[in-house]
């Protein structure tokens, strides 16, 4: 089942609290997703820590409700 923006967002920020994210429906099907997630709580760590971060906070919906999303992490003066 496809999963709306605002879910995706709030489980971001839930784990993220600081996390401004802006989402892309990359196919008009709520199910394949770009987001751009930027956090100072990214400063200091690899792109594959900050993506950990990120699914950390999706939990299990990732590979289940939340299908595909192509992730871009940065800091807010990047």
């Amino acid at each position: 089942m496809p999963m709306p923006a605002d879910e995706i967002i709030a489980l971001i920020k839930a784990g993220i609290p600081d996390a401004e994210i802006e989402m892309e429906d990359l196919a008009g099907d709520n199910d394949h997703w770009k987001a751009v997630v930027t956090s100072a709580s990214f400063k200091g760590k690899l792109r594959v820590a900050q993506h950990q971060m990120v699914y950390a906070a999706l939990g299990s919906k990732m590979g289940n409700e939340l299908h595909a999303l192509a992730l871009e992490t940065k800091t807010p003066d990047a």
